[in-house]
């Protein structure tokens, strides 16, 4: 192949990179469309939707729960059997008629129990589709990057997206505003139509995506699905063989109690922020911004640093305490004054960027490689059982009794997160064997 068409390539597979993007933004958007303005389901009185922290709480936990019941593995079975182009057309689909649902729910005028229970529907369908969706992002990037930049284009992706979640931060505040009344249905249905337009775009993009990676397909007589080979077929014995392994049962822990102390947060920042430091929901999306905005900085770099200097272990450690540390300022730190606020989102922010840099790095380490898909698979499954009843938990307890109380529960899941990331610690100097603490390159052993 001449330069030429060299350059040509690596043009288009740029160009699919920016049509991949589109729709990972407006998934990131639709999800966190109401964190930083969480505060509104306060007091259902003041919200014609008539949703408190509780219901809010079952809402957003909905995102989980088709997962939970086996959506993850059904989905690497169809990306194998039917290609990324077929499947992931299927979920990017489900993606948004999940969160069509969900905003007509919102905006329906309803009674409180029913557009509940539609949006709840809407919001499961939705995450299915999203997580699915990501997953044939992530392959496609894959396919289309294989001769190189393959981990910058799956960073740039990942920190595009999470800029959707950053937009959702500051938008979503602007678009409902502050007020003394009662917020409509429509006022608070905005970022949620904000959010379909953009997915709606994303769904327009990935088409032509689809139309692109077909033609590139044809013209090199390649296939978009392939056979299984014999050692790579999914077998139940390769799940008892990975839930038997004591070091994957501290990764997988640790990912589902050190995410729930981020991500199931930042869905009720607004709601702990706001009366904690004084402040406006419009200030808690600036504040929020830093998670989104530290991981597309950082999260390269602090990786940088693990393949180099190794030491995976002390980073994860470092990291749970700095998650710990953060949630105590939220915690305890002087009421109304917000700079106690801000430096507990540059330290979560920092926490975010630096655990799961040093921690999926870990899984190939404790696990052999044919039963990497069924680990990772599994930890994804535990990860979102964790999500869901975090979210469903931090929400009862904004409704029944005070931030404090939400806030008490993160401290804990910290404190959990840190005695994992220890016990972790440990097992990698009692086994060096298994080079947890050693520079990428170093595995177990088939």
């Amino acid at each position: 192949m001449g330069r030429k068409a060299i350059f040509k390539s690596s043009a288009l597979a740029w160009i699919a990179l920016a049509l991949l993007v589109v729709p990972m933004f407006g998934s990131y958007f639709f999800d966190d469309m109401f964190s930083t303005v969480s505060n509104i389901f306060n007091d259902p009185s003041m919200l014609e939707l008539g949703w408190g922290q509780e219901e809010y709480g079952k809402y957003t936990s909905g995102y989980s729960i088709l997962c939970i019941f086996g959506g993850l593995i059904i989905c690497g079975m169809l990306l194998d059997k039917w290609g990324v182009r077929i499947t992931g057309s299927i979920f990017v689909g489900l993606m948004v008629l999940g969160a069509g649902i969900s905003t007509w729910a919102i905006s329906s005028g309803l009674p409180p129990a029913e557009s509940l229970k539609i949006a709840w529907v809407g919001c499961m369908i939705f995450g299915l589709g999203s997580e699915i969706a990501g997953v044939a992002v992530t392959r496609s990037i894959a396919k289309w990057f294989k001769e190189g930049n393959m981990a910058f284009a799956m960073g740039l992706q990942l920190s595009i997206a999470r800029l959707g979640t950053a937009a959702a931060f500051i938008i979503s505040p602007l678009l409902i505003g502050e007020k003394a009344g009662i917020y409509t249905l429509r006022e608070t249905a905005r970022p949620a139509m904000l959010g379909m337009v953009l997915l709606i775009v994303g769904a327009v993009f990935w088409a032509v995506f689809v139309a692109m990676d077909a033609r590139f397909d044809k013209n090199r007589g390649l296939m978009d699905k392939r056979d299984t080979a014999e050692e790579d077929k999914f077998r139940f014995s390769d799940v008892l063989k990975v839930i038997s392994n004591k070091n994957w049962w501290l990764i997988a822990l640790l990912c589902v109690f050190f995410y729930s102390s981020v991500i199931a947060f930042k869905k009720f920042a607004g709601a702990i922020l706001v009366p904690r430091f004084g402040v406006s929901s419009q200030t808690v999306g600036l504040m929020a911004t830093i998670l989104p905005f530290s991981t597309v900085v950082f999260a390269p770099l602090f990786g940088f640093m693990v393949d180099k200097k190794g030491q995976g272990t002390r980073w994860m450690l470092i990291g749970a305490f700095l998650a710990f540390a953060a949630h105590l300022l939220i915690g305890f730190a002087p009421s109304g004054k917000p700079i106690w606020g801000y430096v507990s989102m540059i330290l979560l922010g920092f926490s975010y960027s630096l655990v799961p840099a040093a921690m999926w790095p870990s899984v190939p380490k404790v696990i052999p490689e044919k039963m990497l898909g069924t680990a990772f698979a599994l930890i994804y499954w535990v990860q979102n059982l964790g999500l869901w009843a975090f979210k469903r938990i931090a929400g009862k307890l904004l409704q029944d009794y005070t931030p404090l109380s939400a806030e008490i529960m993160f401290i804990a899941v910290c404190v959990v997160a840190l005695v994992l990331a220890f016990l972790l610690l440990r097992s990698s100097r009692a086994h060096p064997e298994l080079a947890l603490d050693s520079p990428s390159g170093t595995r177990t052993k088939s």
